[in-house]
């Protein structure tokens, strides 16, 4: 009977140990599986490795470890001349999982062709990945994904802000460039969202403080870069966007209504920089008959009335075109995707209680990822999977990152620049990531090297399945044309 007691109370007391271990992340560790897939009907055979790496301090020690999945096609001998993508999402705060499971990697999570979660959870072949052309690592910076802070006594402000963000993350890519022996390769870097913003200044560090050189930068829904748009330009550049979503509901006018979005958008577009933005640099000085015009041809153009624009004197807030849009059928729109619908508790009010977009994303996203790490990839952990983490206060002071950019692209010759933008983004719309470009490259002597492309979705354009393989072919295309022919000199 001791006995018995006894062993008992070892049990309990070994229980009791396992449990109450602290969860960590491995500082060091990979697991690698492998797979095949079929891309535009060609087998791919790939090797998928999840693991982690280190951040180190200046003493090099280590201070977080990042959580990393790097495909490479596994039936190419000649790295060298095999392109690289390094891929980020954004936030900031978010995980790399978006891009992942959803847009450039060899597996899409389970949806319909809108984008709308579906069950069973899981994963499925991605037949319009770029893993035929480019092998890609998907990182996820400090406190997203299963990346953490490994040591207690570093200072939060070394990982989170603009500068410092892209500091540490260069430092990360120099070693893992290393460590892969991908330095020969061609290298891209793709950001969606804020990680716009985090590789337009990677880029420019890693070329000039680790001598790494890119032949491509791809944004996907930018933000605004640093770039200055204040005043009158920052409230009248959200018409063509608001026209975009009003003409996607059917709100327009017949006339406007019947035609294609391609010939509507151009005609907003010239309204805005020819009519509207100098009408608003008068201020309350603009004549009232002319505000009364400019008025009705905004209403026109946003499916919202004469009256609300001009209480708001034509600077009408995102806030509220979302809330106002469809309020008298009692629905809201989306912020990150203004194609779908929300429900308020009640219809007054200046905003949408929740961007119904966003809710629909997480609730697709989050089962599917956390089944595919550990059953397909084989990576067990006990840590939670973020998918946006704890990253603030996020110090956005010092952001030049569309200077960086354009910095960098003179610097090298074989740099090229694509853009890619959702027509019903709400959150980075598709006319700001235009006016971007026009004002990063005031010359105009880069141009023939940028190029923008839009699409009929929203801040993920991706998750429309016709946008999926066209934005994914658009990417496959700019590798192939920013990849120069052996022996090509970079020089102007």
């Amino acid at each position: 009977m001791k006995k018995t007691i006894l062993m008992l109370s070892l049990l309990i007391s070994v229980q009791f140990v396992s449990f109450s271990q602290e969860r960590q992340i491995e500082v060091e560790s990979a697991n690698t599986t492998n797979h095949e897939i079929t891309i535009n009907g060609k087998r791919v055979p790939y090797s998928a490795t999840a693991g982690t790496q280190p951040v180190w301090n200046e003493d090099g020690k280590p201070i977080a470890s990042l959580f990393y999945t790097y495909y490479e096609r596994t039936d190419v001998s000649d790295k060298a001349t095999r392109p690289l993508v390094i891929s980020f999402n954004g936030g900031p705060g978010s995980a790399s999982i978006w891009m992942h499971i959803a847009y450039t990697g060899p597996v899409l999570l389970n949806m319909d062709d809108e984008g709308n979660p579906t069950q069973p959870y899981g994963t499925r072949s991605n037949p319009h990945s770029i893993l035929d052309v480019a092998d890609i690592v998907y990182v996820d910076p400090v406190n997203t994904g299963y990346s953490r802070i490994v040591d207690k006594e570093t200072d939060r402000k070394k990982f989170f802000g603009v500068n410092a963000d892209i500091e540490y993350l260069s430092d990360w890519v120099n070693t893992f460039v290393t460590r892969q022996n991908r330095w020969a390769s061609p290298k891209y870097l793709i950001g969606e969202s804020y990680g716009t913003t985090r590789v337009a200044g990677m880029v420019n560090r890693l070329q000039n403080s680790h001598w790494m050189f890119f032949n491509g930068v791809i944004l996907v829904s930018p933000t605004g870069l640093g770039i200055d748009r204040g005043g009158p330009v920052s409230a009248a550049n959200y018409l063509p966007y608001y026209a975009a979503t009003a003409w996607f509901h059917e709100m327009l006018d017949s006339d406007l209504q019947n035609q294609d979005l391609d010939d509507l958008l151009p005609e907003v577009e010239e309204f805005t920089i020819n009519e509207l933005i100098p009408a608003m640099v008068k201020g309350g000085y603009l004549e009232e008959d002319r505000k009364k015009e400019l008025a009705e041809k905004m209403a026109r153009y946003s499916g919202m009335s004469e009256k609300v624009i001009l209480e708001h004197n034509l600077a009408v807030p995102t806030n509220f075109f979302w809330k106002e849009l469809m309020r008298e059928e009692g629905l809201t729109i989306g912020r990150l995707d203004s194609r779908y619908r929300g429900i308020d508790r009640q219809g007054s009010g200046e905003r949408p209680d929740h961007d119904p977009a966003l809710t629909a994303w997480n609730h697709a996203f989050a089962p599917a990822m956390n089944y595919y790490v550990r059953n397909v990839l084989k990576y067990e952990t006990d840590l939670t999977y973020n998918l946006f983490g704890p990253v603030h206060p996020w110090d956005r002071s010092g952001d030049r990152t569309g200077e960086n950019l354009r910095s960098a692209m003179a610097q090298n010759p074989f740099l090229h620049l694509l853009v890619q933008s959702g027509y019903y983004d709400g959150g980075t719309d598709y006319f700001n990531a235009k006016y971007n470009l026009w004002q990063m490259d005031p010359s105009g002597k880069l141009k023939d090297r940028m190029d923008w492309k839009g699409y009929r979705s929203g801040h993920m354009m991706y998750l429309r399945a016709e946008d999926l393989e066209t934005s994914n072919e658009d990417i496959r295309q700019f590798i192939l044309k920013s990849t120069p022919e052996k022996g090509a000199p970079a020089r102007y």
